[in-house]
């Protein structure tokens, strides 16, 4: 617990990701380098698809990412809301950008799948149509970041949206079991195990961990970026404060 709240003060967070940045930045990057081997060359063609595949290493986990970012983003606007906890908006506004280029390398990778499977770049499937509303959601959630002069209204009022947006989240988990689709059902996460190849399946779970490993350093690197940000503002709000007036007053009349 003491740990925890010791991270709420940003001085000592920054400490913190300092030290574990460069180690989570390297395994991040020997993890994608595994699983790209693993993807691109150890793992075998499927007897339908053939080698366009392995497009999906690449496109599901960005696709379990984008939710992920959103999930992290939901927490962090409880935090602001609830707890008030002074990194929480730091964490949303950190994440955002990040989940957003997520969710359009999702789209990007699922469109190149898309042309040779389905026969076409892209349908108003009900999957397809909520991600790319989350993509939306999180140009919309940049822009109103911008759109305020005052952080602490901006965060309150993003961390609504965040908060009522997240109604997408099982919309996109689930779309494929409410309505008839053109994606598969569930083939990793499921009640009665995965569905998928286990030469198929370790490609693709080294990938997800190498993209959640990315996530954090990015994260930590954006949150470190947003606070000097947010500090060297206060700075100069500060200096301009205390700025004597150089204005010149009128003489006065004789």
């Amino acid at each position: 617990m003491g740990t925890i709240s010791s991270l709420a003060n940003p001085t000592r967070f920054l400490s913190w990701s300092a030290r574990i940045l460069p180690f989570v930045s390297v395994l991040a990057a020997v993890t994608l380098g595994i699983g790209l081997y693993l993807s691109l060359v150890a793992s075998p063609p499927d007897y339908q698809q053939g080698d366009s595949v392995r497009i999906m290493y690449v496109h599901v986990p960005a696709s379990w990412l984008a939710m992920f970012c959103y999930l992290v983003m939901a927490g962090a606007a409880l935090g602001t809301l609830v707890w008030r906890h002074p990194l929480a908006d730091v964490s949303a506004r950190a994440a955002a950008p990040i989940g957003a280029a997520f969710t359009f390398l999702a789209l990007f990778t699922g469109s190149v799948w898309g042309k040779p499977m389905w026969g076409t770049w892209w349908v108003w499937d009900a999957r397809l149509t909520s991600v790319l509303v989350l993509f939306i959601m999180y140009l919309g959630l940049l822009a109103l970041w911008r759109a305020f002069d005052d952080p602490t209204r901006a965060a309150k009022v993003a961390a609504v949206l965040i908060l009522v947006g997240f109604v997408n989240i099982p919309i996109i988990k689930f779309s494929v079991d409410w309505w008839n689709t053109l994606h598969q059902s569930a083939s990793v996460i499921r009640l009665d195990g995965p569905s998928i190849a286990p030469s198929m399946l370790w490609p693709l779970v080294v990938m997800a961990v190498a993209y959640t490993l990315i996530f954090v350093a990015l994260h930590l690197a954006a949150m470190r970026a947003e606070i000097y940000r947010r500090r060297a503002r206060t700075t100069e709000i500060l200096i301009a404060a205390r700025r004597p007036s150089t204005a010149v007053r009128p003489a006065a009349a004789h």
